[in-house]
């Protein structure tokens, strides 16, 4: 089978280049052909033969071409063409779309419909329905429906994006132009990590039924031993992620002023870690990845979870339940989803940092309670989604799709 993938970005970046990667190189390892769509950028790890990509956007530099973006975010005819030309060169059976707002547009959707193939997306976020991707009003820090339930130009209204009225504007008239041009009802399936975001999306239209699909995140399970915490090591709480708003770091920071006997660890960078440095009980590790954070996990008593927006599918709570430290997360969204109350981790009633506060006060009170809960979490570890099973999946689906819409089923 020929798999294009699309996605903005082709190097590894985020969440969501990291997915489309993985899955690519691990569908090209079962004999399929694969090619990649996006922007052009040095760093490029993964191509098409056509050598097409769109001009490289840079919202963060100086360029005098950024002039010219907001016309090109909205609507991208370089990317259409661009998008064409790999097409007919490459001749798809699916096409597997990823993130693709902005920087290339859903035009590359009316050049993927122009052929034979399965048009396939990944929903990554909430962008489609939301035009700041989070169903959050950064500014009154709540969760917030308004373009779900009415029109996306509430994200203009209350400056949704970064605060900024322009680029909040520009959001609000690139949703219109999507949803005007029925570029979404176009796509053949829409894959969820989520049932809370696929219910989201049927919520926002009708056009969305029939057409979606849940698939977890994958994630690659450390060793079949996860590591051992140190014989007498201090007993801690781990967070490890972005430290702003939206990931409930003001929660952290109450729960942590609130539990001054307990260690916090916390593992990421952001704006606010300028505001956990002054909390005494909060150990601040900087950036990990790889093993010295796998430790920092596996050795904690609770992983923290406590965002305060809907998070999808987040891979913080898998990778903790996969070295068998339960999560404590906020009882909504996706995150809800992948946490069994008092088996595989503790549920917070409210989110807030009062409740987190008493949560941890109880449960690390109760070393049989976390005895269980860790227990459980190994024993499911096996029933995790790995890539080859995800890449199984989609296997199925691709083909089941591309049977149904050619007619041969």
């Amino acid at each position: 089978m020929k798999i294009l993938m699309v996605n903005k970005f082709l190097y590894p970046r985020g969440g969501a280049e990291t997915y489309m990667l993985k899955i690519g190189q691990c569908l090209a390892g079962r004999g399929h052909q694969v090619e990649y769509f996006g922007m052009y950028d040095r760093r490029n790890t993964v191509g098409n033969q056509a050598k097409q990509y769109t001009f490289h956007m840079d919202f963060r530099g100086t360029s005098p071409a950024r002039l010219l973006y907001p016309f090109k975010i909205l609507y991208s005819l370089e990317a259409r063409r661009k998008m064409t030309a790999v097409l007919e060169a490459f001749d798809p059976d699916v096409v597997h779309l990823n993130n693709i707002n902005f920087q290339l547009t859903p035009s590359v959707i009316d050049a993927a419909k122009k052929g034979r193939a399965l048009v396939v997306q990944t929903v990554h976020d909430y962008q489609m329905i939301c035009p700041n991707h989070l169903l959050y009003n950064l500014q009154e820090e709540t969760v917030c429906q308004r373009c779900v339930d009415g029109s996306p130009w509430n994200c203009a209204k209350f400056r949704c994006i970064h605060g900024s009225r322009v680029k909040s504007v520009l959001g609000a008239l690139e949703s219109c132009i999507s949803w005007g041009r029925h570029s979404y009802q176009q796509v053949d399936a829409y894959l969820c990590p989520s049932r809370f975001l696929e219910c989201k999306l049927l919520e926002r239209s009708p056009i969305f039924r029939g057409k979606t699909r849940v698939l977890r995140n994958f994630i690659e399970l450390p060793a079949a031993e996860a590591p051992s915490r140190p014989v007498g090591a201090a007993p801690y709480v781990v967070f490890a992620g972005r430290l702003s708003v939206e990931k409930g770091v003001a929660l952290l920071a109450q729960a942590a002023r609130a539990l001054p006997q307990v260690t916090f660890r916390v593992a990421g960078r952001g704006e606010l870690a300028e505001t956990l440095a002054h909390i005494h009980n909060i150990h601040l590790e900087g950036f990990l990845t790889g093993e010295p954070l796998t430790r920092l996990i596996a050795g904690a008593e609770l992983a923290l979870v406590p965002s305060v927006w809907y998070e999808n599918c987040p891979l913080s709570i898998l990778e903790a339940q996969a070295l068998g430290t339960p999560v404590v997360t906020v009882n909504a969204g996706g995150m809800a989803e992948l946490v069994e109350d008092r088996v595989t981790g503790l549920l917070l009633k409210e989110a807030t940092g009062d409740c987190l506060a008493e949560t941890l006060k109880t449960a690390l009170a109760d070393p049989q309670l976390l005895a269980r809960m860790r227990g459980a979490c190994l024993e499911r570890r096996d029933e995790m989604v790995t890539l080859e099973r995800y890449c199984d999946q989609l296997e199925a689906l691709y083909q089941r799709d591309f049977v149904s819409e050619s007619g041969e089923a």
